[in-house]
């Protein structure tokens, strides 16, 4: 504004201020015309350029009529008709039409001194949302958020895959089929076939941060996002890769997205053996690795922008470009945080905390080889890929007890040696070094104890201590010797106070009422018994002839079997006995021919 306008608009507000009540608005209209420009321009020119009065606050300043039940419905309606993106699709007015004509709120207002009955505008609705902290805009705003820190270089990596949206790269050896740009012509939505073409030839970029430093690394890869080049790329990543390019070795914990890639096998074994713990973060929550997000972003606009003006001809050609202006990133751009270069930073890391890897070899055996279950022995040893290791050590620290099942992996950084993973209180992946166990040229161990020269003992474990302490509470004693004198003493256990029986004797039986019945005729009854064969048959009859003193013979071995060949009851056995005598008497055979003496 001119120094005349101002001073015009000045004396105009003086003047405004001086007139009565219904005469304001038509000077400042007639002002406007004077001066050319709108009625509102006026105004807000006014606000501009002298001091506004503070009007009086009004006497209901933060009330409203609108009930606190009335507008959580009109919100709950309001944030239903809400898309995923937070796009609101109903207006204020139309929920709360919706709802007055359901029946479910009352907008109507009732001056209890006139009587005159009034309706709730959109606009006072929209006021009453916001002061109950209800208004759409206000539930969809972000939650607050906790800054977090890293405590040293390699302490915290976030990393993240992104899909290169303009770019795909040909697998033929042609040098005119390089790096290709996605055209919008022949790659959208109604073209899909198309996108399926390159579905393995796209680009796909993998951005590892150091969460301490910020320093990135990158590598492009081809296909898809797979716990393949999840591990092939964090390989690379913990080697020292370039004299330029100090960021290398194993970090403590890797954040990363939820996903089959990420969570999978592969990148869990190699995790595992690396004494990586692995933070997944939480679905729909992309602010927790915001960093490694922004570094995604950097690199598409810095760096995947000039791509466009330079042929990159292979996957190799593109990865040289990129790791060169990495390390131009990271030696020269000073980070807002921090305030220095994020490889200045990570330079700040000391010896206790650099993990160097193993060899890239060593790297991509471990991601393929799991985790074992293993059985602690009572010698306090566990076999693996077979060596015996003593896990003693670990009785107190992980208390451990025979029996129990613990996994095991190899140790990269010292392949005679194994870790046993346990699980701390907080969920977190612990990991024990166990030493195999040496033994002499006769199979004993050499830190065995010998005979005779002194005696020693495992600590006791977790199992013992408890059941010791059970010991004593049975027993009543304070000692494992008083309790071991009352075993002795053939004790009753708790000193006789738990009756076992109690709640058999406590449960009171129902008194049952007798049934009718009818009686079961005797002659109804019929047992079918199975008949003796001819071997039990001999045998009987062999002592009823001798109990009248007759000699059993072949003879009568015959006839019995003529006479029953398919066996008989042994209650019918006498009435065959005189039978076969009185058969043979009359065949000539003498019945007596020798006394059974």
């Amino acid at each position: 504004m001119s120094a005349a306008l101002t001073e015009r608009l000045v004396s105009i507000g003086q003047r405004y201020r001086a007139l009565p009540h219904g005469q304001k608005t038509e000077y400042l209209a007639r002002q406007a015309k004077d001066i050319g420009i709108s009625l509102a321009t006026l105004h807000r020119k006014l606000d501009e350029a002298i001091m506004k009065i503070q009007r009086k606050q009004r006497s209901d300043a933060g009330t409203t009529a609108l009930s606190y039940d009335d507008a959580k419905m009109i919100s709950a309606v309001l944030l239903e008709s809400c898309r995923r993106n937070g796009k609101r699709l109903m207006s204020i007015d139309q929920a709360v039409s919706i709802l007055e004509a359901n029946g479910k709120i009352d907008r109507r207002i009732v001056d209890e001194e006139t009587g005159e009955v009034t309706r709730l505008t959109a606009g006072t609705v929209a006021r009453a949302l916001r002061l109950y902290k209800l208004h759409p805009d206000q539930l969809l705003a972000p939650a607050p958020v906790t800054e977090m820190q890293s405590l040293h270089p390699n302490h915290v990596w976030q990393i993240d895959a992104s899909l290169c949206v303009l770019y795909y790269l040909r697998r033929e050896a042609d040098a005119n089929q390089g790096l290709q740009v996605m055209g919008a012509k022949e790659f959208y939505k109604n073209k899909p076939r198309n996108l399926l073409k390159i579905a393995l030839d796209r680009v796909w970029r993998y951005v590892v941060t150091d969460h301490y430093s910020d320093s990135y690394y990158i590598e492009y890869v081809l296909g898809a996002e797979s716990g393949e080049n999840l591990a092939n790329v964090f390989i690379h990543a913990i080697q020292k890769r370039h004299e330029h390019d100090p960021l290398h070795g194993v970090p403590y914990m890797a954040m990363l997205d939820p996903g089959s890639a990420n969570t999978g096998a592969v990148f869990r074994n190699l995790s595992k053996s690396l004494q990586v713990h692995v933070q997944i973060n939480k679905p729909g929550n992309p602010r927790a690795k915001g960093q490694v997000e922004k570094g995604n972003d950097n690199v598409e606009c810095k760096f995947e922008s000039g791509l466009k003006f330079r042929a990159v001809e292979s996957l190799e050609a593109l990865n040289e470009e990129a790791w060169r202006w990495m390390r131009v990133f990271n030696a020269t751009a000073v980070h807002s945080r921090h305030k220095r270069t994020r490889y200045g930073v990570w330079l700040s890391i000391t010896p206790e905390q650099l993990r160097i890897a193993p060899d890239e070899a060593l790297c991509r055996e471990l991601a393929h080889t799991a985790p074992l279950s293993r059985t602690v022995k009572p010698t306090l040893t566990i076999d693996f890929l077979g060596q015996e290791y003593d896990v003693s050590p670990l009785i107190d620290a992980a208390n451990l007890i025979v029996g129990a099942k613990v996994m095991v992996v190899r140790n990269p950084w010292r392949p005679e040696a194994a870790q046993v993973v346990l699980t701390d209180a907080n969920g977190h992946e612990v990991y024990h070094v166990v030493e195999p166990v040496r033994r002499n040229d006769v199979g004993f161990r050499e830190d065995a104890v010998v005979i005779g020269e002194r005696y020693a003992r495992h600590a006791d474990t977790a199992a013992q201590r408890q059941a010791k302490d059970i010991e004593l509470m049975v027993t009543g004693t304070d000692t494992l010797e008083a309790a071991q004198a009352k075993r002795k003493g053939k004790m009753v256990a708790f000193d006789g106070q738990i009756d076992p029986f109690k709640p058999t004797t406590d449960t009171v039986l129902p008194t049952y009422l007798p049934k009718r019945g009818i009686r079961l005729m005797e002659d109804a009854i019929r047992v079918e018994l199975r008949p003796l064969d001819h071997v039990a048959m001999a045998e009987a009859l062999r002592e009823i002839f001798q109990g009248r003193g007759v000699r059993w013979t072949a003879d009568h071995w015959k006839q019995m079997t003529t006479l029953r060949p398919n066996g008989e009851q042994e209650a019918a056995l006498e009435a065959l006995a005189d039978e076969l005598l009185g058969v043979a008497e009359e065949t000539g055979i003498t019945p007596r021919l020798a006394l059974v003496r």
